[in-house]
This record gives C-alpha cells, structure tokens and sequence, in this order.
C-alpha cells in the first residue's frame, strides 16, 4: 500500500495537492451548512440544502466555489442574491487543506483538515452569533486527545516505541487541554475583576482547551498572544472601517443567519476573541510551530543555566 502510494507520488507528484483542495473546497461547503444550522438546533444532515425561498437547490448549483460565480451570486429559482460567505469559506478551506497537506505527512496533515475545520466553523460562528457551540470547544478537545493517541506525530512523536509515542502524545495533548483552558480563565477572572464585567465568554475557555488538545501547551501559548496581536490589527482596521464606512458595519461578508441579525463591526461593537484565537492557532499549526517551540526552548535552556549553582 505505501509503496503504491510512493509511486503515485512520483508519478504524479501534483494529484495529490491538486486532490487536496478539491476535497477542502468540498468541505468548505459542508462547512458552510455547519456553520449555518448548528446555532438554530438543525440537522446538518436533513433536509438537503435550500434556497431562502424555500426550493431545494439542484446539485449543478450547489458545486463549491463554481456556482456562486456562474449564478452571479443569485439564486437560479427565485433571484435572491446570496452571500459571497458561501464561496469564501469553500475558498478558504481548499487553500487550508492544501497548505497542511504540503508542509505535513498525510497522516498529520489529515488530522490538521479536522483541526482546521473545526477553526473555521467555530470563527464564523462566533463572528454572527457571539457564541462557539460545544460542538467544537469540549467535543474539539476529546477529539484533538484521541486522534493525538491515534497519531502521535502530531505532537512530534516518531519514535521506534510505538507505546512511549502514544502515552508522550496523549500527555502532551492534556497538558494543552488544562494549560491553555487554565490560563485564560485566569485571565477571563482577572480581567472581570478590573473592569466589573465579563470581558470574555466561558466559550473561548473552553475554545482554548481545544486548540491545547491538537497544539499543546506551546501552541495555546502562542494562540493566547498571537491572538491579541490579531485583536490589535482587528481594532485598528476597525477604526479604519468606520471612517471609511460609519459607524457600524456587519462584519464582512456577512451569511444567512437564523436570528437574522449578523454581527457588526466598529468601535463600540463586541468584537468575539474566538475568531483571534482561532486565525492565531491556524497560524501556529501551520508554520509558526517551528520558530516558536524552538524559542521556548532556547528560553527553557537559558532559564536553566541561570537556576543551575
């Protein structure tokens, strides 16, 4: 089977990375349902996808990315326009599944496809109702801990002892899970304290412990920081947006949404801190690991030489 697969990659060395994205742009689309029916308690399974209008959209219509530019972002049975949401996330997800695929072994790279999917979800989500379902914070983190004991070397494990491996990677997938959902309800308690009111949900608590399952503690490190740098450029650009735009605008591009009332952008607004943590951990997964785990423990070492008599 690996012998197989390594002449097929030799052979054609691009079908892969091409399969890749053809799959995230196709989950791109699942996501989309996701991302849609999770907040109002429906199925994502039943019934089929439909148009506002309440018609059920024909397969040819439906094809990720493809469609939204052929209709011209309407739909074929009434002409209601639709939310350039819907092929952005699919784009967004394609090019997510092809960057794992291309920096990690497919065995990582496709626990990174799960990881990174349920980001996005939990992004846009919080982006148009406040809020980051269970699904995604509690269930995210027992899923990160078992494919953790499933494939170690997402926690860098690769070693002979497939045993040692398996216990090294799970305890590292735990110790982000506490870590990370430790620190920032710390900081969550401590900010609620000097402001006199919450300053972030119990959700991105819970959020973080997910992110720790897949990342580890170095990873929640890096989400809990990169993500505040994140927030900084959101309020700036923020400041921006409303001299360019006014006062409040919905965050862009805004989807369909069951309460009808996306979330706006601006100063003033409540901007959720899910979607920094989440673009913040992306980026780790996907490359800042390297420089940042060896940071730490160039830091590690040198904190050592000092503590040694």
């Amino acid at each position: 089977m690996l012998s197989a697969y390594a002449d097929l990659v030799a052979e054609f060395p691009a079908f892969f990375s091409i399969l890749s994205g053809v799959l995230g742009a196709v989950v791109g689309s699942f996501l989309n349902v996701v991302i849609y029916r999770v907040p109002a308690g429906k199925s994502i399974v039943r019934p089929p996808s439909q148009c506002a209008c309440g018609k059920f959209i024909a397969w040819y219509d439906n094809i990720p990315v493809f469609s939204w530019f052929i209709l011209r972002g309407r739909a074929r049975c009434c002409g209601r326009p639709y939310s350039f949401r819907y092929p952005f996330v699919e784009i967004l997800v394609a090019g997510l599944f092809l960057w794992s695929w291309l920096v990690f072994p497919p065995a990582k790279a496709v626990v990174g496809w799960v990881f990174l999917s349920g980001l996005v979800c939990a992004t846009f989500i919080d982006l148009d109702h406040l809020i980051i379902p269970d699904a995604f914070t509690i269930g995210g983190a027992v899923v990160g801990m078992l494919l953790s004991l499933g494939v170690p070397a997402l926690h860098g494990f690769q070693g002979p002892d497939a045993l040692a491996n398996l216990i090294q990677a799970g305890s590292e997938s735990l110790l982000g899970i506490l870590i990370g959902s430790g620190m920032i309800l710390w900081i969550a308690l401590l900010a609620e304290v000097v402001l006199k009111k919450e300053a972030m949900g119990f959700g991105d608590v819970k959020f973080m412990g997910a992110i720790g399952a897949f990342c580890g503690w170095q990873g929640t490190l890096f989400s809990l920081f990169g993500g505040a740098m994140v927030g900084t450029l959101w309020f700036l650009l923020s400041l921006v947006w409303k001299l360019i735009a006014g006062p409040k605008r919905n965050i862009a591009p805004p989807a369909e949404t069951p309460d009808g009332k996306p979330a706006e952008i601006g100063l003033g607004v409540h901007v959720p801190f899910g979607p920094m943590l989440a673009i913040a951990a992306a980026i780790y997964f996907l490359f800042a690991h390297t420089w940042f785990d060896r940071y730490l423990s160039e830091f590690a070492h040198i904190f050592r030489a000092i503590a040694a008599p």
